[in-house]
């Protein structure tokens, strides 16, 4: 996949979980889809998004960085959130907090099959009063 089809493909992908459209995920991951070493499959997948949206009511994943070297994606996504109860093992509890994820794709077949993320707790620690 060429620099730019991947960069829209990556893009198309984060309008998929913005709408939640679970429908439509399998056109962006893979079936041997692994997230932090662990494999997921698109169910699984989805199954941690749909508890991401649970816990995150006002989820949305806004790209503030991208960089695409084919096959592989780099992005660095801000949010801007409220999420319900512990959230990382910090008691949120309906506080608005922002941070970022660091998160670096490995594409396959056009599809997403391996992520490594790493979430700002840090930024997240820092909001708590």
């Amino acid at each position: 996949m060429n620099k730019r089809d991947l960069e829209a493909t990556y893009r198309d992908y984060i309008t998929c979980l913005n709408n939640q459209d679970w429908t439509s995920l399998d056109q962006f991951v893979h079936d041997d889809a692994h997230h932090n070493g662990k494999r997921l499959g698109v169910d699984g997948y989805r199954a941690m998004l749909e508890a991401d949206y649970e816990q995150i009511p006002d989820l949305h994943f806004n790209i503030e960085l991208l960089a695409v070297d084919s096959p592989h994606v780099a992005c660095r996504l801000r949010f801007d959130v409220t999420p319900k109860g512990n959230f990382l093992g910090l008691p949120i509890n309906g506080q608005k907090v922002t941070f970022c994820e660091n998160a670096f794709y490995r594409f396959q077949d056009n599809k997403i099959q391996e992520v490594w993320s790493v979430i700002d707790k840090t930024a997240i620690e820092a909001q708590l009063d």
